[in-house]
């Protein structure tokens, strides 16, 4: 009687929780250092096993970040930003290196140039891994055109051709009567955002702040902007109705502090999850106040 029954045991199938087709159509995923091993289904059999992976100790290369205009108003405050997340920082401008001297302007890698000469790009781009442009100015009709548009579309270029990942853009908020006024300001940046989307289906990201205020510096001097920027900001923010009314509407837009842009500026450059999209006055301050992940 004992013989049949160990006979049966051992001739009879296996018991429903060990047959192969119950891993069938499922990935099998072990953890191994951080990193997640698949194997197919179609790999999975009652005579195969998972192999143990080799422990690899891996540490990625950091981002590497050119801020453009990096010693102005805007991009010190990217610089900044950018540093405090552990970015590898550079800077490109006409002027070279800041003229301030902040501890932090001694962990940025100046270069000099001219984003209206092309060839002034290459050295700067080199590693480049995402872009962030505060370039932009007043002046004649002529001369904003080429500062805002030609500039811009240039370093837009010239990062595409480098195979930069990300290339976020300071632009400009529509103020109604103003972009009239201002021709050659609006053209530039207008043509500028279309080279972006063009050149960057996946990576580029507009940002369209208003009046952007905090303290800025202009020699020895230190212009408290936020005296103004602050109040206003805090009233109209939660007043977005009201600039949609004729002629004085878009003037209600509700200015933006400098860190905020910086912040939004700098996740949109490094987070691939951070979607190519033009992001308004009211997305800035909605993403400023985000955690980063």
């Amino acid at each position: 009687m004992k013989k049949a029954i160990i006979s049966r045991l051992l001739h009879s199938q296996s018991p429903p929780f060990l047959k192969p087709h119950y891993y069938r159509d499922r990935s099998l995923f072990a953890a191994r250092n951080g990193r997640f091993l698949s194997t197919g289904s179609e790999k999975v059999d009652g005579s195969s096993k998972l192999e143990e992976a080799e422990r690899v100790e891996f540490t990625p290369p950091k981002e590497k970040l050119l801020v453009l205009g990096g010693n102005g108003f805007v991009g010190s405050h990217i610089c900044i930003e950018a540093l405090a997340h552990g970015l590898d920082v550079s800077s490109l401008s006409r002027s070279g290196k800041s003229s301030l001297h902040d501890p932090w302007a001694n962990d940025i890698v100046w270069h000099q140039g001219d984003l209206l000469s092309p060839d002034s790009l290459g050295n700067a781009m080199n590693g480049v891994t995402s872009v962030i442009s505060c370039v932009g100015g007043f002046g004649s009709k002529s001369y904003m055109y080429d500062i805002n548009g030609t500039a811009n579309i240039n370093a837009i270029r010239a990062a595409s051709e480098q195979g930069v990942k990300r290339f976020v853009y300071i632009s400009a908020a529509d103020f109604g009567l103003v972009n009239y006024l201002l021709k050659g300001y609006y053209a530039g940046k207008r043509s500028t955002e279309k080279e972006l989307l063009d050149k960057f289906l996946h990576g580029g990201v507009i940002l369209r702040p208003g009046f952007i205020h905090g303290t800025r510096r202009v020699g020895s001097l230190h212009l408290p902007l936020s005296i103004i920027g602050a109040p206003l900001e805090m009233v109209l923010r939660h007043a977005k109705l009201l600039t949609h009314l004729p002629l004085i509407g878009p003037l209600l837009i509700p200015p933006v502090n400098v860190t905020s842009v910086a912040k939004v500026a700098v996740r949109a450059a490094v987070d691939p999850a951070f979607p190519r999209c033009v992001v308004d006055v009211y997305g800035i301050l909605q993403h400023s106040q985000r955690n980063p992940a």
